[in-house]
């Protein structure tokens, strides 16, 4: 490479890299992530940000040197590396200049004092040109980082990103562990700080994964082999004392961690129950349906008119009972969405599926049905779920009395949506192997040749519309008894976005994938509320970095996986 093409290449990398350093200052995400520590009174996460910002354009500079040269030059690389951090950190030093000159607030909300103090160590803007110095030592680290041997950069890859991980849910742990008392709670205090971990802690959890990666790298290919050697009996045993670990843990985990976080389980079981269902529609079938939270609203709302003991309740029948009708009526939903669009598909499907996504919607909560499901004003006073006996309906906004026990904490409504969507996880699992699930897949693969095989379409799209509502109207079902009233506004399009979004994460038409992704775009972002505002900011960045590291899903199925990196194998060999 000449040595112009060279300087240019390593220039622009960091220049972008200036650009998006910027962009997460303006949007406020430095100066929000500044208020929780990595490592308390150490590094703060905004400035982790930055380091890494940095760092990364330095990394990626000194790989496209690497790449273009026909013999790799350690001292090329680490200049290549040292340049981008430089541009970078001369980026966010003019910005701050220009910030100190210049109002930028009129415009851009972020762009405050406290962010300027933040960019140059609370030392002034007169000390900005450390930015610089910052931004070539991080981009050589980043440099760096690329002429270490794999061996040595998965551990410390790994580790760091452990250790952020840990750092942002350090206030969860300590949580939980602290209710224990005991060794418990002194053992989170030497671990977790108020916000984030203490330098022990932090040390510890290090050293910690670097010894695991190295010992896994060096022994776990023995270990698999061992486990493969072991007869099929020897294999279920072990497969079976694991799941009783598990269940152990799930029925005690309500218990020790509290309401907040068993109405997290429960929201992120209810995504893998909708997970569960618009997979077999999508990731089955191949049927793309972005009106998904109408079967769920259909669910919420017989459920909710049902057991509701306030002016719009109907029968006043036990959860039990209304809970099978309220899978029949999202079943014959399905039925009555599919039958329309059966002979559309594409991206025509995709947008008559959300038509009727959004009329559900328009319908529940506008002022023509309002005396039948309330309008605006929804659907309040739902009876919660009884083991036991009701007493009889006495009149309206007067609850049933339970004759026995009353699942009305979050930490009861645990068990049944963690049972629930284990159940439908089995019933997913078994109809992927099915004589059904089979055609399901071929008509994925392609309509006429399926049906020129002997499958029939109208048949098998309309059983794929209908399973997949009725597990999406299952969990409207938990829903309503979670909240207690069920309101049109909850069941906007994000929420048919969502669960599209956590099936592609997860790995499209892959049962695990499903309960993966569930729980990194649902349950980490109900974790970290603090940081609620920056989303769909997240959101969209992790479907990129899928789509362009792993786009078969992060626990893709066998199938999806094979085709993906057929070329790649077909290459290898």
């Amino acid at each position: 490479m000449k040595n112009e093409n060279f300087l240019w290449a390593a220039t622009k990398v960091g220049l972008i890299g200036g650009a998006v350093a910027i962009f997460l200052c303006l949007i406020g995400m430095v100066e929000v992530f500044t208020k929780r520590f990595v490592i308390e009174g150490v590094i703060t996460l905004g400035q982790f940000i930055l380091l890494a910002t940095s760092a990364l354009t330095g990394y990626i500079a000194s790989r496209q040197i690497s790449a273009a040269q026909s013999q790799r030059k350690p001292s090329t690389i680490l200049l290549a590396g040292a340049i981008a951090g430089l541009f970078t950190g001369l980026t966010l030093t003019v910005f701050v200049w220009i910030g100190s000159q210049i109002n930028l607030r009129s415009v851009f909300l972020n762009a405050s004092p406290a962010l300027y103090d933040i960019l140059t160590f609370q030392k002034g803007v007169s000390n900005a040109w450390t930015l610089i110095a910052f931004g070539s030592a991080t981009g050589l680290l980043g440099a760096a980082f690329l002429l270490l041997p794999e061996a040595v950069q998965r551990p410390i890859s790994r580790s760091l990103l452990v250790l952020v991980f840990m750092a942002l849910f350090s206030g969860v742990f300590r949580v939980v562990m602290v209710s224990q008392e005991g060794v418990w709670e002194r053992t989170a205090k030497y671990l977790f700080g108020q916000t984030g971990m203490t330098t022990n802690g932090a040390v510890i959890f290090l050293v910690a994964i670097v010894l695991w990666t190295v010992l896994w790298s060096a022994k776990g290919d023995s270990i698999k082999a061992g486990y493969n050697s072991l007869p099929k009996s020897g294999q279920t045993s072990m497969r079976i004392a694991l799941f009783a670990v598990l269940a152990f843990v799930a029925l005690g985990l309500p218990r020790v961690s509290g309401p907040f976080i068993a109405q997290v389980i429960v929201i992120i079981s209810l995504y893998i129950l909708m997970g569960l269902g618009l997979n077999i529609t999508l990731g089955f079938a191949g049927l793309l349906d972005l009106g998904f939270v109408a079967f769920y609203a259909v669910g919420a709302y017989t459920v909710g008119l049902l057991t509701s003991y306030g002016e719009y309740g109907l029968q006043h029948i036990p959860f039990w009972v209304s809970v099978p009708i309220a899978v029949l009526v999202a079943t014959l939903f399905g039925a009555f969405l599919g039958l329309p669009v059966l002979g559309v598909r594409g991206d025509y499907l995709a947008i008559a599926t959300l038509g009727f996504g959004e009329i559900v919607r328009l319908l529940a909560g506008s002022d023509f049905l309002a005396p039948f499901f309330g309008g605006p004003r929804g659907i309040i006073g739902i009876q919660k779920p009884c083991i036991g006996f009701l007493e009889p309906f006495v009149k309206v906004d007067v609850p049933r009395i339970c004759d026995g026990i009353e699942l009305g904490q979050p930490q009861d409504i645990y068990y049944i949506a963690v049972a629930s969507a284990i159940l439908v996880a089995f019933i997913a699992w078994r109809l992927r192997e099915s004589r059904l699930g089979r055609a399901w897949m071929a008509i994925r693969e392609d309509e006429d040749v399926a049906e020129a095989l002997g499958v029939n379409l109208i048949q098998t799209k309309l059983l794929a519309y209908m399973l997949g509502a009725a597990f999406a109207g299952l969990g409207g079902a938990i829903f309503t008894v979670l909240i207690g009233s069920i309101f049109a506004s909850s069941m906007q399009l994000i929420v048919s976005i969502n669960v599209v979004a956590l099936i592609i994460v997860g790995g499209m038409g892959s049962i695990p994938g499903v309960i993966v992704g569930a729980i990194v775009l649902i349950g980490m972002p109900e974790l970290l509320r603090e940081v609620s505002e920056f989303r769909y900011l997240l959101y969209g960045l992790t479907l990129i970095i899928m789509m362009l590291a792993k786009p078969e899903g992060i626990w893709p199925a066998q199938a999806t996986q094979r085709e993906l990196h057929h070329s790649d194998a077909a290459a290898t060999d």
